[in-house]
């Protein structure tokens, strides 16, 4: 089980961002030194005892500071919001792999709504013993590069990947080279430590 995140942009400042490891944890931080912007700049992927948490916001800090506290999975991915950058309104969306072999995934997703309500609807998933190229997706987005809408609140989809490598460049290649920037996969096991990238 490989735990896959991805980093796209489409304008100038998000366009300005680069994977790290930092203190243990794989960080989407600024190309160009600046201010901290809690919307661009985030914890990617961090790790608990039991749990890698992945995804992008800093929703991914504080699940996993809930998670050493004692909460369940869904309890931690409970309560977030969609990102306050109208008119896009941003999902939030966030993975936990078990680390005892990936035997378990929970998905959690702020996401807006597709009609005129401004409240998140706020959506988990959880997904037991993935076979090998089985793969679930979280997206924020649908888009053109021009129209963008609100994406389904997951896939389910089929990869030819069987190592990290493969899964990485798999991954890259679906994503389109105008928007792009990183991406990476994490062994749960071994955690963030464990990142193999790839960026533009």
């Amino acid at each position: 089980m490989l735990g896959g995140y991805f980093l796209t942009g489409r304008s100038p400042a998000s366009r300005d961002r680069a994977l790290s490891l930092n203190d243990g944890e794989l960080v989407v931080g600024p190309l160009t030194p600046g201010d901290h912007d809690p919307l661009r700049h985030y914890a990617a992927a961090t790790a608990t005892r039991d749990w890698l948490v992945l995804g992008n916001g800093e929703q991914v800090s504080q699940a996993a500071d809930r998670l050493r506290a004692g909460a369940s999975p869904t309890d931690a991915l409970s309560g977030f919001e969609y990102e306050p950058d109208p008119p896009i309104r941003t999902s939030r969306l966030t993975a936990l792999i078990s680390r005892d072999g990936g035997r378990t995934i929970v998905f959690g997703a702020a996401r807006p709504s597709r009609a005129a309500r401004l409240t998140s609807n706020v959506m988990t998933l959880a997904v037991q013993d993935l076979e090998p190229g089985e793969a679930v997706l979280l997206t924020t987005y649908d888009s053109d590069g021009e129209q963008v809408s609100v994406a389904a609140p997951f896939a389910e989809a089929s990869v030819s990947a069987r190592s990290g490598e493969d899964l990485l460049d798999e991954i890259w290649r679906a994503l389109g080279d105008r928007f792009r920037i990183a991406a990476a996969v994490v062994d749960p096991a071994q955690g963030p430590k464990s990142a193999i990238q790839r960026s533009a």
